[in-house]
C-alpha cells in the first residue's frame, strides 16, 4: 500500500511539474505555422490551455479511477486510456508554448478536484465508473468540436491537434460503453456540463 502511494504521488507530480511525453508525432508538426495575428494567437492560446487543462483533469481523473476500481481489466482501459491523455498533454503544452501562451496557473487544484472525482466514480462501482468515463468522454469531445469551430481557418497546426485528440476521446467512451458502462442520471450529466463550463470559463484566462 504504501509503495503503491509513492508512486502514485510520483504520478501527480510529474503530471503537474514535469513535462509530458508523446511516443507519437505532434499532429500537424509538419504543417507551415499560421499568419496570426496577435490577438488570434491569444485566443488560440487560451482554447489550447483549456485542453491542457482538461488533459490534467483527465488524467487525474483515470488515476482515481483505477486506484478504486475493482476490475483488472478496466485498471488497464483506465492505464491505455491515460497513457493516451499524455500524449494530449503534450500536444497541447507544445502548441501553448508555439503561440506565446502559458498553462493554467490553477492546475494543481484542477488536478485534486478531479482526483476527488475520480476516486468517487469508482468507488460507486465499477459500471458507474465506466458510465462516468463514458459521459467525461462525449463532454470533452463536445467541446473539442466547439473549439474546431473557433480556431482560425489557416491555423492548421491547431486543428491537427484537436482533430486527433477528438479521435481518441470518441475511442474512449466506445471502450467504456463496450465494457459495460451505465447510463447516468441526466441529474449528473448536468453537473457534470455545469462543472466542466466554470472550468473552461475560469481557464481561458487564468
Amino acid at each position: 500500500m504504501f509503495d503503491r502511494a509513492i508512486i502514485e504521488f510520483d504520478r501527480a507530480l510529474r503530471t503537474l511539474a514535469a513535462p509530458a511525453r508523446s511516443t507519437r508525432g505532434t499532429p500537424g508538426a509538419d504543417l507551415p505555422e499560421a499568419s496570426l495575428s496577435e490577438d488570434d494567437k491569444r485566443h488560440v492560446a487560451a482554447l489550447m490551455r483549456i485542453n491542457h487543462v482538461g488533459e490534467i483533469c483527465a488524467q487525474a481523473l483515470y488515476q482515481g479511477q483505477a486506484l478504486t476500481s475493482r476490475d483488472p481489466a478496466l485498471r488497464e482501459s483506465l492505464e491505455h486510456a491515460a497513457h493516451e491523455e499524455t500524449e494530449h498533454l503534450a500536444w497541447t503544452a507544445s502548441r501553448i508554448s508555439e503561440l506565446g501562451g502559458r498553462t493554467s496557473l490553477l492546475n494543481p487544484l484542477w488536478y485534486a478536484g478531479s482526483l476527488a472525482l475520480g476516486v468517487a466514480a469508482g468507488v460507486a462501482g465499477d459500471k458507474w465508473n465506466l458510465g462516468f468515463l463514458a459521459e467525461t468522454e462525449r463532454q470533452v469531445e463536445s467541446h473539442l468540436k466547439e473549439h474546431l469551430d473557433q480556431l482560425p481557418l489557416g491555423d492548421g497546426r491547431s486543428r491537427a491537434i484537436l482533430d486527433q485528440m477528438k479521435v481518441d476521446e470518441a475511442e474512449h467512451a466506445a471502450t467504456a460503453v463496450r465494457l459495460g458502462a451505465a447510463e447516468l442520471p441526466a441529474p449528473i450529466k448536468g453537473a457534470m456540463r455545469a462543472m466542466s463550463q466554470v472550468m473552461k470559463k475560469t481557464a481561458y484566462y487564468v
